[in-house]
């Protein structure tokens, strides 16, 4: 069932029902997390009437990150990958006289 959400997150869908928290007040999502990344993590959000939306975030290694601070590196990263996804490639022929410890 997909439900709008009054600030403006879109739809939801309804995973589970009445979940009944723990003596540590915790909660199985095991059906709600069944198609997510494993290394996924999450912000959760609570609004005035206490409904929760957990937001899912991964991580990146800090040695990677250096792409997502500069657009226009990741800009030519993202126009390769969708030029090599259409198939817009070209051979260049060997690499391996650049390899290191051959």
């Amino acid at each position: 069932m997909k439900v709008a959400i009054p600030w403006g997150g879109g739809t939801l869908e309804l995973v589970d029902r009445e979940l009944k928290p723990d003596t540590k007040k915790r909660l199985s999502l095991g059906k709600a997390l069944a198609d997510l990344d494993p290394g996924v993590r999450f912000d959760v959000y609570r609004n005035e009437t206490g409904q929760l939306v957990l937001d899912p975030r991964v991580s990146i290694p800090a040695r990677e990150a250096w792409l997502f601070r500069n657009p226009e590196a990741l800009a030519a990263v993202r126009r390769g990958l969708d030029e090599a996804a259409r198939g817009k490639t070209k051979r260049l022929g060997s690499f391996a006289k650049h390899a290191r410890g051959k």
